[in-house]
């Protein structure tokens, strides 16, 4: 009886792991373009590339990215962690709500500067198909930067969404 129940027990939750079906992927990978306007410097533009995964369905989505954005004599990486509030809106739209600390490592005139921000970002997704494989994504965010200078700046990112199985 004692070796039988565990058996028992194992043979079962593995019988209901093999019917689940989840077709939620494990990622969402987002490739796109940036545009940033700095109120003191003016405007620069880039690419976008953050990985999303949902560590709690309909609660919380993570998203990790970098954006490399250019201007002239000026180089700057955004790398940031945001933790997001999904809402779905329709069967093909999604809105997130996000806030989280960014790393801004800015490259101007030969003086290399790091610094921590902090990011509010609005994250509306598009999926055209039933399956959520493919999208399009917007993004417009805000950055405080607590280092030097204390900057501030409004952008926007678009692109392409990729659902990773």
């Amino acid at each position: 009886m004692q070796v039988r129940l565990p058996a028992a027990l194992l043979i079962l939750s593995c019988g209901a792991d093999a019917q689940t079906t989840n077709t939620e992927p494990i990622a969402v990978l987002e490739l796109g373009g940036a545009d940033s306007w700095n109120i003191r410097d003016g405007s620069s533009t880039g690419g976008d590339v953050p990985v999303e995964f949902t560590p709690i369905e309909n609660w919380l989505e993570m998203e990790v990215g970098t954006t490399p954005v250019f201007a002239p004599h000026t180089v700057e990486w955004d790398t940031d962690l945001l933790f997001k509030k999904p809402w779905t809106l329709s069967k093909k739209a999604e809105l997130m709500v996000g806030i989280g600390p960014e790393w801004v490592h800015t490259r101007q005139s030969g003086t290399t500067r790091n610094s921590l921000a902090g990011e509010f970002a609005l994250d509306f997704m598009y999926w055209p198909g039933a399956g959520h494989r493919v999208g399009w994504f917007l993004e417009p965010a805000y950055d405080y930067t607590f280092g030097y200078r204390h900057e501030r700046s409004i952008s926007v990112s678009w692109g392409l969404l990729v659902a990773i199985p």
